[in-house]
């Protein structure tokens, strides 16, 4: 009889134990549990040995990652950030698409009548199998137009239509406002010869737009990719963003570059136009391009982007000593979240003041 006792107390004791066990690391890592279980907990570990082991291998632990800990690459969290507020829009997106079909077709009527669902659901996919073609059909300007069309673009009105190979031997005429970039394929070349690049255009009638960036029909496309980034894939103003650098001297390419910089959603884009401009000839409207990104934009990746670049060009005599530079720099100096950025605001201002 006494063993069985024994047995039994031993049996509750170890419950007790797996039970708070298994809080110990929030004990350990302090601030963690409400008031009563802390000193529910702290009450045990008085009259246990083995729990009171465990806490200090857990403390030991939290110590030991706590001197190994390192801060995550800023340009790999901008990056993964700006991939979350991607699919959130997506995904934003798609649930109000359903639910605009939802009230449509509501789930809750269907699903109790399933004769009359298949008869609805047949009924629309004839209608849609009938009328939808002829909805869907545009018709195709006649040669005039496209004569007409043609004549706009070499009269200055570049960002209308734009002429440009297709894969039929004869040349097609395009609206860049109605076209879309369906996928750019870059090929390498030999040497250094820039490569070439493929734009897929969705028209009409698909239309592949060929050459390098130095083509202008190229640097056209890409250009406008850039300053209606609303309309286009993050993926898409990627590469327009890194082909467009070999051009950063450019004054157009340089222009939609910073608008990048200004305008773009997508911190990644926003993250590899500052490197593009990284190394252009000093500009006012560079250097405030930089300013701005430094002192507004809310990715730190961005901001430290913005401050490296503007490092640099102190150090080389690239930018004056103004008064807006050094109260834009003194204002991160004091006020950025990033250390990393305060540290080098503070260099930049003592590279301008050395100067």
């Amino acid at each position: 009889m006494q063993q069985h006792m024994n047995a039994d107390k031993d049996a509750m004791a170890n419950e007790q134990c797996s039970k708070w066990q298994r809080l110990l690391v929030l004990f350990a890592a302090g601030d963690e549990l409400d008031f009563v279980q802390e000193s529910e907990l702290a009450g045990h570990l008085a009259n246990c040995s083995d729990c009171c082991s465990a806490l200090d291998s857990e403390t030991e632990l939290l110590a030991l990652l706590g001197e190994h800990r390192v801060e995550p690459d800023a340009n790999l969290l901008a990056s993964c950030r700006a991939g979350l507020e991607d699919c959130l829009d997506r995904e934003e997106e798609g649930g109000w698409l359903r639910r605009k079909i939802g009230t449509l077709l509501p789930a809750d009527w269907l699903s109790p009548r399933p004769a009359w669902s298949a008869a609805v659901l047949v009924l629309i996919g004839f209608s849609v199998g009938m009328f939808g073609p002829r909805f869907l059909r545009h018709p195709v300007a006649p040669p005039s137009a496209a004569k007409s069309a043609a004549a706009s673009a070499d009269s200055g009105n570049a960002w209308e239509p734009i002429v440009a190979p297709s894969p039929s031997p004869s040349s097609s005429t395009f609206d860049l406002h109605t076209a879309d970039v369906a996928g750019i394929n870059v090929f390498p070349a030999d040497g250094n010869d820039p490569p070439q690049v493929e734009l897929q255009m969705k028209t009409q009638q698909p239309v592949t737009v060929q050459g390098t960036v130095d083509d202008d029909n190229v640097k056209r496309v890409l250009l406008y990719v850039l300053r209606n980034n609303q309309r286009f894939d993050p993926d898409v103003r990627l590469n327009a963003v890194d082909l467009l650098r070999a051009r950063s001297d450019d004054p157009e390419v340089r222009s939609a570059l910073c608008r990048a910089v200004e305008t773009d959603r997508n911190a990644a884009v926003r993250l590899k136009a500052l490197d593009a401009l990284n190394g252009t000839a000093p500009q006012d409207m560079v250097r405030k391009t930089l300013l701005d990104a430094l002192q507004q934009d809310e990715n730190p990746g961005v901001r430290v982007e913005a401050i490296n670049s503007l490092r640099q060009m102190a150090q080389s005599g690239q930018i004056a000593s103004d008064d807006h530079v050094l109260a834009v720099l003194r204002d991160r100096m004091d006020h950025d979240p990033n250390t990393y950025i305060r540290l080098q605001s503070a260099a930049a201002i003592r590279d301008l003041a050395s100067r």
